[in-house]
């Protein structure tokens, strides 16, 4: 029987994993990546840029890390190696095309506005339908089509297509004299290239997520107090010095499954609901904790940097950061290399930055917009079909059946799009489920019955996460998502051996490993 041909667009670290999860299932993958190397997001980074949480909750579940790396925090060259060393290790790279930048993707096949079922028959290959996927080669500008049987999108929301603030007419971009980049352009730029930039200029950079910190601390770092540089915000996000407060291990508490029967959650029994309600003081008294040490750790109240909301809905959102070496930052902050300054609204003048609430005019000889992507548009883009881009589009939360199927676009997966406290440790478990899927070990549920399970996640991050519920982010919640999964497959997801040890004991990537 002829292998089926599973197109994947992205060779970041969701690509690879697809590709290899694909492979062991004896099917035919083909990558494309615009680039010219593996990694995603990995491949070209701001200089300082470091692996966010410890390493063993982000590593390939069949792959650990080399003893070699003793960092708890591996650094950008660290990971980029890592992540090669995986593709090499179980041969993925023949089966990538680089300098491949897909155009557009469409569907031959029947609507799918009837079906019942999702691709009408509740089959990952129905006996109608192909894609068609249109790949520019950027080194010759040939554009070839492939036709395929079934598509996965591996193109993450975190790169590509960058979000950018509106601004009335003539207070925008267009009046300043100055440069204005995204924090993507910065972060591909060479390291040295990227250091001549910002040297002696008065720097401006708008957001104050992971990307805005970063690249302020190297503007400090080589520029000083001489030429601040000043971070525009809107508003203050709570901020971990270390994974340790108060000497709790907190990934261990994140990642546990007594965590989990603290919350509610989409799906949950009768029993875990009442367990939760009765369990949620001990809850709200913990999270209590780890803001006051927070605070006794971190000099936020001295700076006006205290938030607003919980910790937890910044954890639930995925707006929590981990600050390493957080003395060098409020060091320059002190000394005037940094400097902070919140504003709601603000706008462009020729010179830099002007701040409506108090006419506050900032000046700038170059403004570096850390503002994120916008992901849905990315997504959206990729379909011909206007009707597939509306299924994207149509709220603010991409609505996935286990975060993977969009039960009225066919034969396609989107791997990577909602993400977690570890984006490796969920894709991989997605990826294998995507793999059993395709292999037919199980089925999914009828279209309603799909659609109604992706409206109870839906409320379940309005719930917790509130505003920044679009952001589609698992929270601290993997293993009950995993556990979905593991159903869904047929998989004991009681992974460890020992009620104590399955109640209390991190979930890791490598509890999943022989799955």
């Amino acid at each position: 029987m002829e292998k089926k041909q599973i197109a994947i667009i992205g060779a970041g670290v969701g690509g690879l994993l697809a590709c290899k999860y694909c492979l062991s299932k004896g099917f035919n993958p083909i990558v494309f990546d615009f680039g010219s190397e593996i990694g995603g997001v990995w491949a070209r980074t701001i200089k300082t840029t470091r692996l966010q949480i410890p390493k063993p909750m982000y590593q390939f579940s069949d792959f650990p890390w080399p003893e070699s790396v003793t960092d708890e925090f591996p650094t950008q060259h660290e990971m980029i190696n890592y992540i090669r060393s995986y593709a090499t290790h179980f041969n993925l790279t023949p089966h990538i095309n680089f300098h491949s930048l897909v155009k557009g993707i469409s569907y031959d096949g029947p609507s799918s506005d009837r079906w019942s079922f999702w691709n009408g028959t509740g089959e990952p290959f129905p006996p109608e339908g192909k894609w068609n996927v249109r790949v520019e080669n950027t080194q010759t500008g040939i554009t070839q089509v492939y036709t395929v049987d079934f598509v996965i999108l591996c193109v993450g929301r975190f790169k590509d297509v960058p979000n950018m603030p509106k601004f009335p007419a003539g207070k925008g971009l267009e009046v300043f004299r100055g440069k204005a980049v995204h924090s993507q352009t910065f972060a591909e730029m060479d390291h040295d290239a990227a250091a001549k930039l910002v040297k002696g200029k008065k720097v401006v950079v708008v957001g104050f997520g992971k990307s805005g910190l970063d690249i302020a601390r190297e503007c400090a770092a080589i520029n000083g107090p001489e030429h601040p540089c000043t971070i525009v915000y809107r508003r203050d996000h709570w901020k971990l010095a270390n994974w340790f407060p108060l000497g709790i291990p907190f990934v261990n508490f994140l990642f546990s499954r007594f965590t989990v029967l603290l919350v509610h959650k989409p799906g949950e029994s009768f029993l875990l609901s009442l367990l939760a309600t009765l369990l949620s003081p001990l809850r709200w008294g913990f999270w209590k904790l780890v803001e006051s040490h927070a605070k006794m750790t971190l000099p936020l109240s001295k700076f006006n940097m205290v938030p607003q909301t919980g910790i937890l809905k910044d954890t639930s959102s995925g707006l929590l950061a981990y600050m390493p070496d957080p003395d060098d930052f409020f060091d320059a902050v002190k000394k005037g290399g940094i400097k902070l300054q919140k504003s709601l609204n603000f706008t462009i003048f020729e010179k830099g930055i002007s701040i409506e609430e108090d006419n506050t005019q900032i000046e700038a000889d170059l403004v570096i917009f850390a503002t994120g992507f916008n992901g849905v548009e990315k997504i959206k883009n990729i379909f011909d079909s206007p009707i597939f881009g509306h299924f994207i589009a149509d709220s603010p939360r991409v609505g996935l059946y286990r975060e993977a199927i969009h039960p009225r676009i066919p034969q396609l997966a989107i791997i990577g799009f909602s993400d977690g406290i570890s984006s490796l440790y969920t894709s991989e478990t997605r990826c294998k489920w995507l793999a059993a899927l395709l292999e037919g070990a199980f089925k999914l549920p009828s279209i309603n019955e799909m659609q109604k399970d992706i409206g109870s996640w839906d409320e379940y991050m309005k719930q917790s996460s509130g505003e920044y519920h679009y952001r589609s982010f698992l929270g601290a919640f993997e293993i009950w998502y995993n556990d979905q999964l593991c159903k869904d497959m047929g998989v004991n997801p009681m992974r460890k051996k020992g009620l104590l040890a399955n109640l209390f004991e991190a979930y890791s990537p490598i509890d999943y490993a022989h799955i």
